[in-house]
């Protein structure tokens, strides 16, 4: 079965920009946008979605691939949702950020159909600015798709192969890898830095005012580390949620660092910190 029609559920910035890049690298198909009516109706302006609704039953109706891209928990609230109403032989996936409980609730869901009905992803793509207004169709370009089956999922026929073939048409690069080997990883690469630049930022306006000429002065280190501290919480609320232990395993040995550092501001273990720092810059990178 081929894929003649895609329903996004969640026409933000990612699935906006997903909508976009399909459109951009010739999807032929058409492209249906599930949202609120105000959201729906941009989306359609912007050329992301052909047509839309707020009704994720009605939206999924005739499509062969149906992407999640709502933050975490309505992930897995829509899983249920539109899982008791998706047809047999469509492909259910997402792009939620954290993937155990996604992966989890696929299974209870879809019990032993599972592995031919649900694919969990996440693009590490994104911006500090949300919304279909911010939406591109490049922002996927050079980015790391992670892909995290199921245990024993065939990803070798049928819209599986389809599916990797537009992931790969709009040029991101996939990465497979278990769900909890992917939250793990994704708490030191993705949803540290998150918290690092906010508490920057908290602490910058907590010490000089959220008027201050910061971000000049400082220059491009500043406004680099603190670009994303313009992220939504609604989105990092349910990353932190679903990857909790990860996260606060994460926090805990860099606040154990830092303080190392303070300790050694004026000896020799100062030094020996910007050297163990300097080795990850020699580590060539790597895509599978």
């Amino acid at each position: 079965m081929s894929i003649r029609q895609i329903t996004i559920i969640g026409t933000g910035l990612v699935g906006g920009s997903l909508g976009l890049a399909l459109r951009k690298h010739k999807f032929p198909g058409r492209i249906i946008g599930c949202d609120r009516a105000s959201t729906i109706e941009r989306a359609r302006k912007r050329g992301a979605i052909d047509e839309g609704t707020s009704n994720p039953g009605d939206a999924v109706r005739g499509s062969q691939l149906v992407v999640l891209a709502t933050p975490v928990l309505a992930i897995i609230d829509l899983i249920e949702r539109v899982g008791r109403v998706l047809p047999a032989k469509s492909l259910l996936t997402d792009v939620g950020s954290t993937k155990s409980g996604v992966t989890e609730e696929a299974a209870r869901v879809f019990g032993r159909s599972a592995g031919k009905r649900f694919l969990a992803g996440h693009p590490m793509a994104g911006k500090e600015l949300s919304g279909v207004d911010y939406a591109d169709p490049d922002l996927f370009r050079n980015a790391i798709w992670f892909l995290t089956p199921l245990p024993g999922q065939d990803l070798n026929e049928g819209l599986f192969v389809e599916f990797a073939g537009w992931i790969d048409q709009i040029g991101a690069h996939i990465v497979m890898l278990p769900a909890a080997e992917h939250d793990r990883i994704c708490a030191w690469i993705s949803h540290l830095p998150q918290m690092i630049s906010t508490a920057l930022a908290a602490t910058l306006v907590e010490e000089f005012g959220a008027e201050a000429p910061l971000l000049p002065a400082g220059g491009r280190a500043l406004q680099e580390m603190t670009r994303i501290s313009a992220s939504p919480y609604s989105m990092w609320r349910d990353i932190a949620l679903t990857n909790k232990k990860n996260l606060e395993d994460a926090l805990c040995k860099l606040e154990q660092r830092l303080a190392h550092i303070r300790e050694n501001l004026a000896t020799r273990g100062l030094a020996e910190e910007f050297e163990r720092a300097h080795a990850l810059r020699r580590v060539p990178t790597r895509r599978k």
